[in-house]
């Protein structure tokens, strides 16, 4: 088997407005194409942060997410940077509120949860 790593990750939103603003103005991924697909009546938006790709389906009427991080699925997306409380400081000045910081059980570094417009839970992680 030749698997070298994630290619990408696809999550659904349902407001394109409020998604394409939450991932591109405000966690800073930039956009690599964008484009309406008729015939299924959603938006695809092909992301870029780093080496990590993010496709971002825009749905209206996809089903809600069941509440709760241990439901069958994706649990979370995670993202790691330097400082956990600088990029909670950050998110908070961008009106994107944060849980607690919390260290980690297993490697004791400092992590914590934040929300996109769907409710999808993201980590930021030392």
């Amino acid at each position: 088997m030749n698997l070298s790593k994630v290619h990408h990750i696809a999550i659904i939103g349902t407001d394109y407005e409020k998604s394409r603003h939450f991932y591109v103005e405000l966690l800073g991924f930039k956009v690599i194409r964008e484009n309406y697909r008729e015939n299924i009546g959603d938006w695809k938006i092909d992301l870029m942060l780093e080496d990590m790709e993010l496709e971002l389906f825009i749905k209206k009427d996809a089903p809600k997410r069941v509440p709760g991080p241990e439901n069958a699925g994706l649990r979370h997306l995670a993202f790691k940077v330097e400082s956990v409380d600088k990029t909670v400081a950050e998110l908070n000045a961008l009106g994107i509120e944060t849980e607690p910081v919390r260290k980690d059980t297993f490697t004791q570094k400092k992590m914590t949860f934040f929300r996109d417009p769907d409710n999808l839970p993201l980590e930021i992680h030392e």
